[in-house]
């Protein structure tokens, strides 16, 4: 069970390789499990309910089997998350990864390794997401070899088990952050900025395509930083080609992108670049430059504004969102009003809106200035309201166009097949449906087909099938 972002989904699946090659076989349902494992978030108070509740879940399916946290939340915790939780048989951290199937094993046998007692991760080495090299000694919580049960591919291999079909994987770019927004505790668990070098990362993107994968999403904390701590801050311009050139890829998107650090050159590869997907998922969080300053952040809603403008250029209709902190300490309703005309003006796809929370640890959660619950509430709502106006509006502006939609799902009866445009990832922005007449090829999961927009339902386009540009298992 995965809480939480597309990185914890790769950590999912980098544990079920460890497991299976420890001689566990993964199975779905709670109850055929000999154990269970949570991979838990620990981002906001939401998140971590969620988790508790994840938990709590699957001790009742569990049925006294059982039931390991791992994930973020676990490594934040530790043992304070094992004491206030005992209906969790083990909590364990990061540092236990490498070592989860001998982990899992003393547990069934009765063994109640003691939590760890969390450390500020930036001291540490950095956890690694991959082994530098097939022969590297691995760093805590990553690296090794594949699975044996994976395609072969040349070069480093990553232990990895696709917990999911589909055409669409997440990839990890690096993992850490080097960042310090007041707001954010990510970096005390998550470690420094570490990027994977890119012979890993086009090896596993060789991998996920030999088994079916089309749409690589690549992620990290902040895939703006990519290459910095390899000597190169532009070696994505480099991979992001060679990524798309890979045999059974037909699309690559980039997520998590820094505004203040999108790099010119960056931005003209994203959006021009052939099989890269034109989409800026950009990290705004405000656009008061007050507020903006106060979270240890750069930029204001003018300066993104210039960014998507630029942007546009390359590619008039690419695809962009981003998310937005309400209440932060000290926001004004001046400062509200700022973000409102900037959402206004930024015809974003999909914005994500949150209220904000103390996090342990942060420098915000000292800060004086509080925002009451009762208002946070009230401007989210009324942020929610106006994003979900102004998203189906851009929506809205894209029927009469053409778009090239990647189709993951199939009814061959109802002649209705749903998949996402170039500008709508997965899980977080809206899809397109996609129907045909009765005597065209109907479409097949991993088709790229191009689609005539003829209507609109909030972010959601409805589309009829203009063509089959690219064959499920054809190159592009």
């Amino acid at each position: 069970m995965t809480l939480g972002c597309a990185r914890n989904e790769v950590d999912s699946e980098e544990l079920a390789g460890r497991l299976t090659e420890g001689g566990w076989s993964i199975v779905e349902e709670p109850g055929r499990a000999d154990a269970v494992l949570v991979n838990t978030c620990g981002f906001i108070a939401a998140a971590k309910k969620d988790s508790i509740d994840a938990l709590l879940e699957a001790a009742d399916l569990a049925d006294g089997r059982p039931v390991v946290a791992v994930g973020c939340m676990a490594e934040r915790y530790g043992h304070e998350l094992a004491s206030a939780l005992p209906e969790a048989s083990a909590v364990l951290g990061f540092d236990d990864y490498p070592a989860i199937a001998t982990r899992l094993d003393a547990i069934v046998r009765g063994e109640r390794p003691e939590a760890h007692t969390p450390r500020d991760r930036r001291t540490l080495l950095p956890i690694s997401p991959a082994a530098r090299s097939a022969s590297a000694v691995s760093t805590p919580g990553h690296g090794g070899s594949v699975d044996a049960a994976l395609p072969p591919g040349p070069g480093p291999r990553t232990l990895r088990r696709r917990l999911s079909g589909g055409p669409v994987a997440a990839l990890k770019l690096a993992s850490g952050c080097d960042r310090r927004c007041a707001f954010c505790a990510i970096p005390s668990f998550r470690g420094a900025f570490v990027s994977r070098p890119p012979e890993d990362i086009l090896a596993e993107a060789e991998v996920l395509a030999a088994d079916g994968v089309r749409e690589l999403v690549l992620v990290s904390e902040n895939s703006t930083a990519y290459g910095k701590d390899l000597g190169d801050v532009r070696l994505l311009e480099q991979l992001l080609p060679a990524l798309a050139a890979v045999s059974g890829i037909l699309r690559v998107r980039v997520v998590y992108l820094q505004p203040a650090e999108v790099r010119p050159g960056l931005l003209e590869t994203i959006l021009t670049t052939a099989g890269v997907a034109p989409y800026l998922d950009l990290s705004f969080q405000h656009a008061s430059a007050e507020v903006l300053r106060r979270m240890r952040r750069f930029g204001d809603g003018d300066r993104f504004l210039d960014l998507l403008a630029e942007g546009r250029r390359f590619q008039p209709d690419l695809g962009a969102r981003s998310n937005v902190i309400v209440g932060f300490p000290g926001e004004t309703r001046a400062d509200v009003a700022a973000l409102t005309r900037f959402l206004e003006s930024a015809r974003l796809d999909a914005v994500g809106v949150f209220g904000y929370s103390d996090e342990d640890g942060t420098e915000a959660a000292n800060l004086p200035g509080k925002v009451s619950v009762t208002t946070i509430g009230r401007r989210v709502s009324k942020l929610v309201d106006l994003t979900e106006q102004l998203t189906a509006d851009r929506a809205q502006e894209r029927v009469g166009g053409v778009v090239e939609v990647l189709v993951e799902e199939v009814d061959p009866g109802s002649r209705l097949a749903e998949g996402r445009a170039a500008h709508q990832a997965p899980e977080v922005d809206g899809s397109c449906t996609v129907t045909w007449a009765g005597d065209e090829r109907a479409p097949v999961v991993g088709d790229l087909v191009r689609a005539d927009v003829v209507a609109s339902n909030g972010v959601d386009l409805v589309t009829e099938l203009a063509g089959v540009l690219v064959a499920q298992g054809a190159e592009r």
